[in-house]
């Protein structure tokens, strides 16, 4: 299974932020928002991965991101010329999948939750149909929304819905077979001029073709496409890190804990960075004895992400220490 990551569209927003960078580049607390969505492809267990910038913005990716092999991952680019709907971006990569299924995922949404990894890679096993995760939201109006019968089967994906049929939003992270791009192709645009990703679903619910996914209260899923949900994904993100030590939406370490990448390389990496905390907490993970030490779970990296006691609290003491030195 392939990735792909849309990270185009205009930001129109959070202008004037965006006037001048991309939406995906802005920081999400310590990091650069894409990182969280490459994070969780890499947590599904993908690694050929084509990123889909605005016209003209796939420079800047390139320059974050490179190739992928320092996160141990292949990495390719393409443009959308106009913001033509999420479904598009099947049409973009048709020769990048190249018959190939794929996982896509909103290059501004963010997943964070334990046994996650299981989670998504169980999703990729599924060779035939589509699969979406919904997440209750206390404003199902301003998404699509999954409609079921009383035996709990879905019925409809409604978009924007004046009247919800449940409280049960779609979001941005897609499962789809090696159909998609065909289906896509077939898409009509909507009033809006867009290719709708709601009507490439409803095609694989109406043939009986949909996986839905609950993500319950151990899940969080957010967007980041306004102020005020950017700055609630930042301090959520600054919340957790605190309270555990642990990072969320590494890609460094969702690569070192897969063994994706060496030890030399985690510490280049660290090196690199070596004058923010993200550097040095990659120092740290670097100097751990054992990546996958069955003990405590680490939260987001499912079933293959673990710490001992004993690393998780050097952990907890490193960055202690590491703000009580640099405040």
């Amino acid at each position: 299974m392939k990735g792909i990551i849309l990270a185009g569209g205009t930001g129109s927003r959070l202008w004037p932020i965006t006037h001048a960078t991309n939406k995906q580049l802005l920081p999400v607390w310590d990091k650069p928002m894409i990182f969280y969505p490459l994070s969780t492809l890499m947590l599904a267990g993908i690694r050929d991965i084509l990123i889909i910038t605005a016209a003209g913005q796939s420079g800047a990716f390139m320059s974050l991101l490179g190739d992928g092999s320092q996160f141990g991952v292949q990495l390719s680019y393409a443009e959308q010329q106009k913001p033509n709907g999420i479904a598009e971006a099947l049409l973009i990569g048709r020769d990048f999948l190249d018959g190939d299924s794929c996982a896509l995922i909103l290059g501004d949404n963010l997943f964070h939750g334990d046994n996650l990894g299981a989670r998504l890679q169980a999703a990729t096993r599924r060779h035939d149909g589509a699969t979406v995760f919904v997440h209750a939201v206390r404003d199902p109006e301003r998404y699509g929304v999954m409609a079921f019968d009383g035996d709990g089967k879905p019925l409809d994906i409604i978009e924007k819905p004046s009247h919800p049929p449940s409280n049960l939003a779609v979001t941005g992270l897609y499962f789809f077979d090696a159909t998609a791009p065909e289906r896509a192709s077939a898409l009509h645009p909507s009033g809006r001029g867009e290719l709708e990703i709601t009507d490439l679903n409803r095609a694989y619910l109406e043939d009986g073709m949909l996986n839905v996914e609950m993500l319950g209260r151990g899940c969080a899923w957010l967007d980041t496409g306004t102020p005020a949900s950017l700055l609630q994904a930042a301090q959520f993100v600054c919340s957790v890190e605190e309270r555990q030590g642990l990072k969320i939406g590494s890609p460094e370490e969702t690569a070192w804990r897969l063994g994706w990448i060496a030890r030399d390389e985690m510490t280049r990496s660290a090196g690199f960075n070596a004058n923010s905390e993200y550097g040095r907490y990659l120092a740290d993970m670097a100097q751990a004895d054992d990546r996958n030490a069955i003990g405590l779970e680490v939260e987001g990296l499912g079933a293959f992400g673990f710490v001992t006691a004993h690393e998780k609290q050097s952990f907890y003491s490193s960055s202690h220490n590491r703000r009580a030195g640099h405040e």
